[in-house]
């Protein structure tokens, strides 16, 4: 049977994989690396180490399935805002929205409540295998995941360089995390001498097809030489080695048409929005 003539292959495909980010992703079950979390009505609550909140659901509906009207949300806001303000031990949250999402007030809430938009990113979905194909490396520089402190600590100091952005306590809350015994987090770095020239994580999220690829970064005089993609070509055979078939990540405007040369897909976009203690650092 013929598809009709106007059926786009690559949105149905596009479909199919946020079916599966939203079945899969938006519950606690994707919190691998949260000290605690909590629901908070329909959204969840989480902690994680360094001071970090983090805010996620699957939708924001209530007890009966029906949308939240605005003025639910902006309560609903409130509290969570509330929640994290009373822990002394919080610096700074993340919601995390989604621009397929019903949220009628979200934006507006979040900003009464403090919340400050960052720059929206691409939420890319695909096949794991289409990513792990051998990318030749620039003669010199060698790719290793790390557990050592120091290298921790080197890596996210040339990612806050990278970024422009610092994240007090970073590294100390990956060795934490790594510390724990759990087998949900890998550090990949690319090397040039003693240079670290790009760096990101994996982490296979149990219990699903997907593991995530996240803060990818790589020194700007290193770009467009094929290191980014080696790294994630690494990270997708560690994954498939994991049982894992989907990957997932949410790039930036560097990241994405890489991951889109290799197949993946763009599927909706993501907006964190972020609360500061004012009292905090």
């Amino acid at each position: 049977m013929q598809p009709p003539p106007d059926a786009d292959p690559d949105a149905d495909l596009a479909a199919t994989y946020l079916r599966a980010y939203d079945e899969q992703l938006r519950d606690p079950t994707s919190l691998s690396g949260a000290l605690r979390w909590e629901f908070i009505g329909p959204v969840v609550a989480a902690e994680y180490a360094a001071g970090r909140g983090f805010v996620t659901y699957r939708s924001l509906i209530d007890e009966t399935g029906a949308p939240l009207p605005a003025s639910a949300v902006r309560e609903l806001v409130d509290r969570v805002r509330a929640h994290f303000a009373a822990d002394p031990h919080i610096s700074e949250v993340e919601w995390k929205t989604r621009a397929h999402d019903h949220a009628p007030g979200l934006h507006e809430a979040l900003l009464a409540a403090d919340f400050t938009p960052a720059e929206p990113e691409s939420i890319m979905v695909g096949e794991a295998a289409l990513l792990a194909v051998d990318v030749p490396l620039p003669d010199g520089v060698t790719l290793r995941t790390i557990t050592a402190a120091d290298d921790v600590r080197r890596m996210t100091a040339m990612q806050d360089e990278v970024f422009g952005r610092s994240y007090p306590g970073a590294a100390e809350s990956l060795l934490q995390r790594m510390a724990t015994g759990r087998d949900d987090l890998e550090l990949w770095i690319a090397e040039y001498g003693d240079q670290i020239v790009c760096a990101g994580r994996l982490e296979p999220e149990p219990g699903t097809q997907f593991a995530g690829i996240w803060g990818g970064c790589t020194r700007a005089s290193w770009r467009g030489r094929g290191v980014y993609r080696a790294l994630t070509a690494a990270r997708a055979r560690s994954a498939l080695a994991r049982g894992k078939t989907l990957m997932t990540s949410d790039s930036t405007e560097y990241s994405r048409p890489i991951l889109e040369r290799s197949g993946l897909v763009k599927v909706g976009t993501t907006t964190p929005y972020e609360w500061h203690r004012p009292d905090g650092p």
